[in-house]
């Protein structure tokens, strides 16, 4: 029996791989604060340093990390409302084959995920769904599941989500040391360069091309697959407490929608579309904004945030060992004042020059990723230090950002930590889908690289610009 080209012949010997290999993402995180916290005692620090260093850091960032939290719930929110629900099963009764629903599944997720990230794979999973309902279509859902995965694996970062670009553009986001090292950066010199445009539409379209490509010629459908694909039945309200019946009017909603427009409003007329798209806080209010006019009544708003919950639990227990890990980094110092950071920028500073730099970064980045697989928490593990050794070698800063930006998505394609929402949506395991991206990895490695390299060329340094006192 064929079980087609070479590329999906590969991908399913990929999938029975990682069954047998892949440990869950927390022992990775583990693994790197005992690790970097082993590296500061061997440069000098002391045990006692070190340990403070770490409890310091570890809820220094409980802000920020809510604020990623709530990229993940906005963007559930809106996804889950009924007009875009109305939208998605119009999108899925297009395709007339198995890999042209496999193409648009990778397409919708990509293009999605450059608006929001989490709104990305979510409306993709729900999009595999309704392309599985449909009994005429021989559509291999594992494939397919994993082209709603390529937003996150692919392209997220070098959209208005970009948790490393929306950071370096608040100054109040950042330590003190970190901005004395970059300074603020805004989206003009990280997402919105042209150079960002070219690599972006590059990645896209390869991506896609992987995924139609990979779709095995003998299909697994959810059917055989043994998931139940079905729309939830909604039964009609019966009568209703009066304490019920607010919840399931929209006037509530209609309300609190009104006042955050208007502080919205008041927010682009000041500071100007990019700079307030710029702020997280901004970003945020707007999505729930949405979410709660989509959604209707204050009960849909309610269960679609509680769909949504679940899936920060990552984000919530992993982040506070990050910032630690990003704290023992720099504050770990020997007696002497070194710390790590220190020693890294030194040495990337000595075996890249300014042209080799992005390949550098970009293979050092992608390999930490597998560590440490958050956008918005490993980059506060590099900066620092990348960034430092930016400027040793002049290398403009807000492409250094998308060298990470890259670099950092591409472990997203093997390790499963960003894979779990996804995969709660269409009912698989990792095992299923990570043959598929991991085709997608193997693709994507050098091409990301070079472009890197080449585009890089193009800039010039500019640097470090603070804010006003």
């Amino acid at each position: 029996m064929s079980h087609g080209n070479p590329m999906s012949r590969l991908a399913l010997r990929f999938c029975a791989w990682s069954e047998r290999w892949f440990p869950d993402a927390w022992v990775f995180s583990v693994s790197a604060v005992l690790i970097v916290c082993v590296a500061a005692l061997a440069i000098g620090a002391t045990p006692a340093v070190t340990a403070k260093a770490f409890g310091d850091g570890a809820w220094s960032l409980i802000p920020f990390t809510m604020q990623v939290c709530y990229v993940l719930i906005g963007g559930h929110v809106v996804a889950l409302s009924p007009p875009v629900a109305r939208l998605i099963e119009k999108l899925a009764a297009g395709p007339k084959t198995g890999p042209g629903a496999v193409g648009l599944v990778a397409l919708t997720c990509m293009s999605m995920s450059l608006l929001h990230w989490a709104l990305g794979f979510v409306t993709a999973g729900l999009l595999v769904r309704a392309l599985a309902r449909r009994v005429d279509l021989p559509m291999d859902y594992r494939a397919a599941s994993a082209a709603g995965y390529l937003g996150l694996g692919a392209v997220w970062a070098l959209g208005l989500s970009s948790t490393a670009a929306q950071f370096q553009a608040n100054a109040a986001s950042m330590s003190k040391e970190l901005l004395a090292i970059t300074g603020v950066i805004p989206f003009t010199q990280t997402i919105f360069l042209w150079q960002s445009g070219v690599m972006t539409v590059v990645i896209f379209a390869m991506s896609w091309f992987v995924a139609v490509r990979s779709a095995p010629a003998q299909p697994q459908t959810a059917e055989q697959l043994g998931i139940d694909v079905s729309l939830p039945r909604v039964s009609p309200d019966q009568s209703l407490r009066p304490g019920e019946r607010p919840e399931h009017s929209p006037i509530l909603n209609w309300l609190l929608a009104a006042l955050g427009i208007a502080w919205l409003w008041g927010e682009f007329a000041a500071r100007g579309f990019v700079p307030a798209i710029a702020n997280l806080n901004t970003y945020n209010f707007l999505f729930l904004v949405i979410g709660l006019l989509l959604q209707g009544t204050p009960r849909r708003f309610l269960d679609a945030v509680t769909h949504s919950v679940p899936s920060t639990a990552g984000i919530m227990i992993q982040y506070p060992l990050y910032a630690g890990i990003a704290m023992v980094l720099t504050a770990a110092k020997t007696p002497d004042g070194a710390t790590i950071a220190g020693h890294l920028s030194t040495f990337f500073a000595s075996i890249a020059t300014k042209e080799s730099f992005p390949v550098v970064i970009g293979l050092y980045s992608a390999t930490l990723g597998f560590f440490v697989p958050s956008g918005g928490g490993k980059w506060l593990i590099e900066a620092p230090y990348v960034m430092q050794a930016a400027n040793e070698l002049r290398v403009h800063l807000g492409w250094s950002v998308m060298i990470y930006n890259a670099a950092e998505a591409l472990p997203n394609l093997i390790n499963p930590l960003f894979m779990l929402p996804l995969l709660g949506i269409v009912k698989l395991k990792v095992r299923d889908i990570v043959g598929y991206t991991f085709m997608q990895f193997i693709v994507h490695l050098p091409v990301v690289l070079l472009l890197l390299w080449a585009l890089g060329l193009t800039l010039e340094y500019i640097p470090p610009q603070m804010p006003p006192p």
